[in-house]
């Protein structure tokens, strides 16, 4: 684990139905890394960790674990934004190369830097750019 202190307090959570392949894309298609996996019963993942510079996403299987169907939902109904300093282009074609289907093609936005935008696997929207919010 990092002793680095995450920059938000709010975490997106995601479920997937093969969360094992669901890390595996992210750490290939945009850089993630895990730090923590927790495996659940079968080939299942009962909580993941993956940090993106200061930011992270938790993650698990689609299990109503628990909370019968009210922990379940349908998974791919998501959308992130992830701030990049490097090659907006080389990105997104590492994404492509990795399973990723483009939405929006990368593009120079009108209120500041080049982004684009891919699904994954399973439905997600993820997208990337040198575009950074400010408080």
């Amino acid at each position: 684990m990092s002793d680095n202190p995450l920059i938000a307090d709010l975490v997106p959570t995601l479920r997937y139905n093969d969360a094992t392949a669901a890390i595996t894309f992210l750490r290939e298609a945009f850089g993630m890394t895990a730090v923590m996996v927790v495996p659940g019963d079968g080939d299942t993942v009962a909580h993941a960790e993956l940090t993106f510079g200061n930011a992270m996403v938790m993650l698990g299987s689609n299990l109503p674990e628990g909370g019968g169907d009210r922990l379940r939902w349908p998974v791919g109904g998501s959308a992130l934004y992830g701030v990049i300093d490097g090659d907006v282009d080389a990105h997104c074609a590492r994404a492509v190369a990795a399973g990723a289907t483009v939405v929006l093609e990368p593009k120079d936005q009108d209120y500041g830097g080049r982004g684009y935008t891919v699904r994954d696997p399973e439905g997600n929207l993820w997208s990337f750019g040198g575009y950074r919010p400010k408080v």
